[in-house]
């Protein structure tokens, strides 16, 4: 996981020392929509996830949305069929750091936020045990980002943070 962190690190700064433009505007009005895939898990949790969300700008360099995930997980051992599946919706806000950074990049948006969720967690087994609401509850997930768009309209975004996984990875839809 620690190489994914460089990873997603080194690829931030060579975008950031090898383009020079114009500020990515984020204002009252910009909305995207992302979808893409989750990675990684603690506590033995495996599986992808598979997500989708959006942020619609309220100010300058500030935006509100939400976002709702799915992972489900299958493992078996000594004859026996576990599988637990994980639903995640959040609403979040994120501040964006390219103005305060005076990064002059028209592609890529940095930013960094909390929001507030619910994760529903179910739990079964082959041996007879079922759980409906095992680990269910609210969570304050945390999450800082970069979105990097290929034209004005599509784009890669990528998130380190707790929410859905602790690496977020997948396309992004500029619609205004």
């Amino acid at each position: 996981m620690k190489k994914l962190h460089y990873v997603f690190l080194l690829m931030i700064l060579s975008l950031v020392s090898t383009h020079s433009f114009a500020q990515m505007p984020i204002d009252k009005g910009t909305t995207f929509v992302n979808a893409g895939i989750g990675v990684g898990g603690s506590a033995g949790v495996g599986g992808i996830a598979l997500g989708a969300g959006a942020d619609f700008g309220v100010a300058p360099n500030i935006t509100v949305g939400g976002q709702a995930a799915y992972r489900s997980f299958n493992y078996g051992y000594l004859g026996i069929n576990d599988k637990i599946n994980y639903l995640y919706f959040a609403a979040r806000g994120s501040y964006h750091f390219n103005e305060l950074l005076k990064l002059n990049m028209n592609q890529l948006d940095l930013y960094a936020g909390l929001g507030l969720g619910y994760e529903s967690v179910s739990y079964s087994s082959s041996y007879g045990s079922n759980f409906n609401t095992f680990a269910s509850g609210v969570y304050v997930p945390i999450h800082i980002g970069a979105r990097y768009m290929f034209s004005d309209k599509i784009g890669g975004v990528a998130e380190l943070g707790s929410g859905v996984a602790p690496l977020f990875l997948g396309v992004t839809f500029k619609l205004k």
